[in-house]
């Protein structure tokens, strides 16, 4: 029996006994964990799901935190004050061993639910800060910065990053290269941070 797990924005096929590399969960070596969004089931019997397979799961133990292979990422901006950079990045993954496909009856199974720790560390964040995000309006009044002045961002791109708790140049150019990965993952950026300098850009900015 296989089955289509989706976690990290990615989709694999796995069986029992399977280990694999996912994007890094928060969890500790030697947990279990289960995967919930199970996008198809194969065997005897075929199940695909619309689009998950509702009360499907997949169990797997944690074998230990890794990094992946080094990325170099250049970003060269050809313009007339133009800049280039150089970074170095490695993945945060997780290992895991597929111990067991379920399919049906996970929803009771009790089993710790397999989180991104990015998705994780944000909706820690973003509980922290509900009450601000109430007060939304005054708190632009009292000094959000007109993100839309940054590259290729715009109302909609604006009103996104808003909802993250992001609000002034000051903190996007404090960003690191988790930070990044974050943003990209959580709101499916697809390395525009990068590709356009915004915090570049925002160092700029926020020295008024």
């Amino acid at each position: 029996m296989f089955a289509v797990i989706k976690t990290g924005g990615k989709q694999y096929k796995v069986a029992s006994g399977d280990i694999l590399r996912v994007e890094k969960l928060a969890a500790d070596a030697g947990e279990t964990v289960q995967f919930n969004d199970i996008l198809m089931l194969g065997g005897d019997k075929t199940t695909v799901g619309a689009p998950l397979i509702e009360g499907a799961g997949v169990q797997a133990e944690v074998i230990e935190q890794i990094k992946g292979d080094k990325v170099i990422n250049f970003v060269k901006r050809r313009r007339k004050h133009g800049s280039q950079r150089t970074r170095g990045h490695r993945q945060k993954l997780t290992l895991v061993k597929i111990t067991e496909i379920l399919a049906s009856g996970a929803d009771k199974s009790g089993i710790k639910a397999a989180i991104g720790a990015s998705a994780a560390g944000t909706s820690a964040t973003v509980s922290e800060k509900a009450p601000a995000k109430k007060a939304k309006p005054a708190a632009k009044a009292e000094g959000a910065d007109d993100l839309t002045k940054l590259s290729g961002v715009g109302p909609a791109l604006e009103k996104k990053l808003h909802g993250a708790g992001v609000t002034t140049f000051a903190q996007i150019a404090a960003w690191t290269d988790a930070d990044v990965a974050a943003m990209d993952e959580q709101l499916s950026f697809k390395g525009r941070i990068e590709r356009e300098g915004w915090i570049e850009q925002a160092k700029e900015l926020s020295k008024g």
